[in-house]
């Protein structure tokens, strides 16, 4: 079964209720990176494997999971508890069934949960990717699932937001099968660092940005 990337900064409040939803089989690997918190201390105590990743960056959080992992699929998602763990059976089951390479959950807002700035960011960065690869999809999406050698094989260099850019850039230009599927996006647990302000989207987008060059 799958391991679950789950990078982690000063999610204390929300990494139980996480961990508690995580489906039969899927085995989380909580890596903090540098909270402050005692998010990796609660992680471990409540029987997650927890990583330190000193590095500051969503990307070098996520790198240092896909390293540590040890299943032949593996799954990434915030911990932030705006995404359902439960969804990751359908993010992942075209993967571990052989129909696609890559999975994207495609995020439906479920309130007032994704903030207009940060929506509209996202749609124009889907459009590029789509301009300049042919690949038709329409959210660069934290929950993701793909096999981790193919993965590792991408040479995926940025270590901050740019990640999962990246990460689909790359798998396009390789011709990878990469699939979309809709998964429900709720209010996160405590405030947001990135999509929740103007400041952390603009953080994300530049990020990005340098991606695309």
């Amino acid at each position: 079964m799958p391991d679950v990337v789950l990078p982690v900064l000063d999610e204390v409040e929300a990494i139980a209720s996480v961990l508690a939803a995580m489906p039969y089989g899927f085995v989380p690997i909580v890596v903090d990176n540098g909270s402050s918190d005692g998010s990796g201390e609660l992680a471990r105590s409540l029987g997650a494997r927890v990583v330190y990743e000193p590095r500051r960056g969503y990307g070098a959080a996520c790198h240092a999971g896909l390293e540590a992992a040890r299943a032949e699929v593996v799954c990434m998602m915030d911990c932030d508890g705006s995404l359902d763990p439960a969804e990751l059976v359908a993010v992942a089951g075209p993967v571990t069934g052989g129909g696609a390479d890559l999975v994207v959950g495609r995020r439906v807002a479920v309130g007032r949960s994704w903030p207009r700035h940060a929506r509209l960011a996202n749609r124009l960065l889907a459009a590029e990717v789509g301009r300049r690869t042919g690949v038709r999809i329409s959210d660069i999406g934290p929950m993701r699932a793909a096999r981790r050698e193919d993965l590792l094989s991408l040479g995926i260099g940025d270590r901050r937001f740019g990640y999962p850019l990246e990460t689909i850039l790359r798998s396009a230009r390789s011709g990878w099968r990469i699939r979309e599927v809709p998964v429900r996006y709720r209010g996160r647990a405590g405030r947001s660092k990135v999509t929740g302000t103007v400041r952390g989207t603009a953080r994300a987008v530049r990020d990005m940005a340098l991606v695309l060059r």
